[in-house]
């Protein structure tokens, strides 16, 4: 509220402050953001929170906390290289997380399928299928399936057996394909091999590669360049990511960032892209001419509902998300994986970590993960809140008036130069709540 009121006693409006402060500000993929969790007091259990949901259209995300190798920008929360007996002990416990879910939540039907970390393909073949039938049992096979895997840990048998499975979609992570670039950020990888995982993924509808801008040392050049490479290898589809430095990361700890020739580089990847065909889905998402859409029921995030098993995995209903308590370090990262492997099936069946959404936090999570996507339908937001946009949030006109979104009257949508905006929108849309839970929040 204060940077509003100090937004109108200056005559500057408080987008147009954010704005000032650069492209940059934070990675915006959720609402509210997990930093935001807090504890649940009581903790409630799985069946209430769920009993009065939507269950026809959720998304299944299995979190595995497992990476072979720690990269400079990496603050994901995932253990690198685990011990002896920590892999087993944590698959036991999402298969037991997985039964006291499926009874809480009772009739439901899965049309999205996601498996990420971490890096699900560190897991040895036997542990990897196991986490494939956990997710038949709960009836997710068959919805299109998305698995993430690192070039280092895939092999032929697994794709085998991610094919055989169904997945749709295997997303890589590449960051760049000079390794000059990769090194600097402390992530080893030859470009051959990734060549190669690309190869192997042929005939899969959707390959997915990632890469980073504003690596050390790239240029617009080289961004290109591993663009093409990737795509001639293969993929049909990529995330573009801009570099951020987060707290607690290596590169943090190495004063590495202020790369901000970002936007430079962004526009540069993009311009790229489009010469080559590619339709731009969000700031960071491109796809190639030829990919169809995900077959099944549609699912949208900002609607339905999400049921995450897993330390690291958040599970959505309207009201209530809620997840394990968030880690960077590993050795946070270790005591938090031990400790969630380690609970009673009573324990599992409670939410003990999360944020509870009243009605605006329910209207902002619309707004950000609609407006940061396809666009804002007005329609769709009086079917689901019974109110008036501008009633509700009347801001966002200023993204109109400031030339970073049209209005059709129905239809909200980012131009060209909100898209590269996205970042700061989202930011600038949290709530005075998420934003001081944020600033507050006890990194570990």
């Amino acid at each position: 509220m204060m940077d509003r009121m100090t937004d109108r006693m200056t005559g500057r409006s408080a987008l147009a402050t954010w704005i000032a402060r650069g492209p940059y500000l934070a990675y915006a993929y959720a609402y509210p953001h997990k930093t935001a969790y807090r504890p649940l007091t009581p903790a409630p259990e799985l069946r209430e929170l769920w009993a009065e949901e939507d269950r026809s259209a959720l998304l299944l995300y299995l979190h595995v906390p497992f990476c072979e190798q720690r990269c400079g920008f990496c603050n994901l929360f995932t253990q690198v290289r685990p011990k002896d007996g920590a892999v087993e002990a944590w698959l036991r416990a999402l298969e037991r997380q997985a039964a006291v879910v499926g009874e809480a939540l009772g009739p439901a039907s899965f049309v999205r399928l996601a498996i990420g970390g971490g890096t699900p393909t560190l897991l040895d073949l036997r542990d990897l299928e196991r986490v494939l039938h956990l997710a038949a049992r709960l009836g997710a096979r068959g919805a299109p399936a998305s698995v993430e895997v690192s070039p280092a840990t895939v092999d032929p048998e697994k794709v085998a057996l991610l094919r055989e499975f169904g997945v749709s979609r295997v997303s890589v992570g590449v960051q760049s394909m000079e390794p000059d670039e990769t090194a600097a950020v402390q992530r080893p990888q030859d470009p051959a091999r990734v060549r190669q995982v690309l190869g192997w993924l042929e005939g899969i509808p959707q390959v997915n590669a990632d890469l980073i801008y504003g690596l050390p040392g790239q240029t617009a050049a080289t961004l290109r360049a591993s663009i093409d490479a990737v795509i001639d290898a293969g993929a049909n589809e990529l995330y573009l990511y801009p570099l951020y430095t987060r707290p607690l990361t290596g590169l943090a700890d190495r004063g590495v960032g202020g790369v901000d020739e970002r936007l430079t580089l962004y526009r540069a990847g993009r311009d790229h892209l489009r010469a080559r065909g590619w339709r731009q889905l969000t700031l960071r998402a491109f796809r190639g001419p030829d990919v169809a859409e995900a077959a099944g029921a549609p699912w949208r995030c900002q609607e339905d509902g999400t049921v995450g098993l897993g330390p690291g995995a958040r599970s959505y209903t309207r009201r209530v998300h809620w997840s394990t308590p968030y880690a960077v370090r590993q050795a946070g990262v270790r005591a938090r994986v031990a400790a969630w492997s380690a609970q009673t099936d009573a324990e599992l069946g409670r939410a003990t970590h999360g944020f509870v959404l009243d009605g605006e936090e329910q209207r902002r999570r619309f707004a950000v993960l609609s407006v940061l996507e396809a666009g804002l339908d007005r329609a769709a937001w009086s079917a689901r809140f019974g109110t008036r946009l501008e009633d509700d949030l009347p801001e966002l006109g200023e993204l109109v008036d400031a030339g970073l979104a049209h209005d059709d009257g129905r239809w909200l949508r980012l131009g060209e130069r909100g898209v590269e905006l996205s970042d700061v929108i989202g930011a600038w849309l949290e709530s005075q709540e998420v934003r001081a839970r944020r600033d507050a929040w006890d990194a570990a």
